[in-house]
C-alpha cells in the first residue's frame, strides 16, 4: 500500500490539511506500521514552524507512533505482522558505521529523523527500519505509550547513561511536557526529586508526579539556597534561565545535563564548573536498546504521560491547544480516518 492519506502543511506555519501522499515501494529491511495513535510534540510545532531551517515540505509531521505492522520486508529482522510496536523521533540510520556498532544509533551521523526528510506519523501509515519500530510491554496503554517514544527516552536515558543511582539527588527543571515525565522517571528511580517550575499553578501537580520538593525558577534566592545539592539538574526548558545559580546548586562532580532546545547560547564562568568539578552536557532521544529499556522501566513501574487526547482530524485544533500552551502535558492524536 503505497499511497495514504496524510495531514501535510504545506509551507512554514500553515495548517495541517488531508492529502495523499506516496510511500514508494516498501525498502527490504523496513516494516510498515499502521498508525493507530500519535503524539504531538513541541519538536513537531518547531519543525512546522521552520525554526530549525532544515524542514522538508510538504512536511508529514509525527514522531510519537503507536500502531501494528501491516508489512515487513524481506530482510526486516524480529518483527511480525500484527505486532504492536511505537516508532520515536528516528526511523532508521546506517547500521555499520562506529556509533551504530557501539549501540549509540542515535548518535549516527546520517541518522533519518521521522520528520525531516521522512514522512512521519499524522497518517494512515509510516514506514521505519525494522530496529527503530520497538515492540510495546503488553501493560502499556497503547492510547498513553507514544509520548514515552520521545519525551520519555529523552529524561530517561540520562539516568540511565549517567549511572544515576537511587542514593543521588535530581532536580528538574520545567514542568512540561519533558518535565513531568522527568519527574515520574526519577522518583521512580528511586531519587530525592527537587523540582524548578515558573508556574505556581503547577507546584501542586509537580509533588504529584513525584517532586519531593519544588523550587520557583524565577526566584533565583530560592535556588541559590540549594548551593551544593543536587547531582544531577536535568534542563527540560527552552528558555534562558539564571545559569549562573541553576550550576551552584551542583555539588562537586555534579552534571547539568540539557534536554530542553534552548536556542540561546548559555553563558558559563568557567571557574563554576572547574574548581567542583562540574559538567554541562546534553543528548537527543536514545537508541533502541534504551528505548525498549525505558518501556521496560515504564512497565515495570506503571510510569504514563498525562496526556489530553484529540482525534487525529481535529490535529489544527491540537496543534492550537500545544501552541497557547495549555497542553496539560502531552496531547495524543487517535487515528479516525474516514473509511
Amino acid at each position: 500500500m503505497n499511497l495514504v492519506l496524510a495531514y501535510a502543511a504545506s509551507a512554514a506555519g500553515k495548517p495541517f490539511q488531508q492529502m495523499e501522499i506516496d510511500l514508494g515501494p516498501l525498502g527490504p529491511e523496513e516494516v510498515e506500521i499502521a498508525v493507530e495513535h500519535c503524539g504531538i510534540c513541541h519538536s513537531d510545532l518547531s519543525v512546522l514552524q521552520n525554526d530549525w531551517g532544515n524542514t522538508v515540505y510538504p512536511a508529514v509531521l509525527g514522531h510519537e507512533v503507536v500502531g501494528r505492522i501491516v508489512a515487513v520486508g524481506e530482510q526486516a529482522k524480529g518483527l511480525q505482522l500484527g505486532q504492536r510496536v511505537g516508532l520515536g523521533w528516528n526511523a532508521k540510520s546506517c547500521m555499520h558505521c562506529s556509533s551504530c556498532m557501539a549501540g549509540d544509533h542515535h548518535l549516527c551521523a546520517t541518522v533519518q529523523a521521522t520528520i525531516l526528510g521522512h514522512y512521519g506519523g499524522f497518517a494512515e501509515r509510516v514506514r521505519t527500519h525494522w530496529a527503530w519500530a520497538i515492540p510495546l510491554p503488553e501493560s502499556l496503554d497503547g492510547g498513553a505509550v507514544g509520548p514515552l517514544m520521545c519525551g520519555g527516552v529523552t529524561v530517561f536515558a540520562p539516568l540511565d547513561q549517567f549511572d544515576i543511582r537511587p542514593t543521588q539527588r535530581v532536580g528538574v527543571v520545567g514542568i512540561g511536557g519533558l518535565g513531568h515525565l522527568a519527574l515520574k522517571f526519577a522518583s521512580a528511580w528511586g531519587c530525592e526529586v527537587t523540582a524548578f517550575s515558573s508556574s505556581p499553578s503547577k507546584f501542586d501537580e509537580a509533588r504529584g508526579f513525584g517532586a519531593h520538593h519544588v523550587i520557583s525558577s524565577r526566584d533565583s534566592d530560592a535556588i541559590r539556597s540549594l548551593a551544593g545539592t543536587l547531582d544531577m539538574l536535568l534542563v527540560a526548558v527552552n528558555v534562558p534561565l539564571d545559569w549562573s545559580a541553576l550550576i551552584a546548586t551542583l555539588k562537586p562532580r555534579g552534571r547539568l545535563h540539557v534536554v530542553g532546545a534552548v536556542l540561546e547560547p548559555i553563558p558559563v564562568q568557567a571557574f563554576d564548573l572547574i574548581f567542583a568539578q562540574r559538567s554541562i552536557s546534553g543528548s537527543p532521544t536514545g537508541s533502541p536498546s534504551v528505548l525498549a529499556k525505558m518501556l521496560d522501566f515504564a512497565a515495570r513501574h506503571k510510569i504514563a504521560p498525562q496526556i489530553e487526547r484529540f482525534p487525529m482530524s481535529k490535529i489544527n485544533e491540537a496543534l492550537d491547544h500545544l501552541r497557547a500552551g495549555k497542553a496539560r502535558y502531552r496531547i495524543v492524536l487517535d487515528a479516525d480516518w474516514a473509511k
